[in-house]
């Protein structure tokens, strides 16, 4: 059984693609601003970000409340 998730904004995204919209909206210096994270301040690299993020349950829980954020700015 699959359970479409119709209302939640990040069903169907992959961590990727969060980290990739959030860079493109902000660069790496304004987001290592906002979540203060060495893997975005010092040579940040979606590939790095993504394997720290990865191993980070509550990292990646701040990034996607970030990305939740930053859609509500949009609308």
């Amino acid at each position: 059984m699959s359970n479409p998730q119709p209302n939640n904004p990040l069903h169907g995204l992959t961590l990727e693609t969060i980290l990739t919209r959030l860079v493109e909206r902000y660069g790496w210096d304004e987001l290592g601003r906002m979540i203060n994270f060495k893997c975005f301040r010092h040579e940040p690299g979606i590939k790095s970000s993504l394997k720290f993020l990865r191993k980070a349950p509550w990292a990646r829980e701040k990034v996607e409340t970030l990305y939740l954020r930053s859609l509500r700015k949009m609308d």
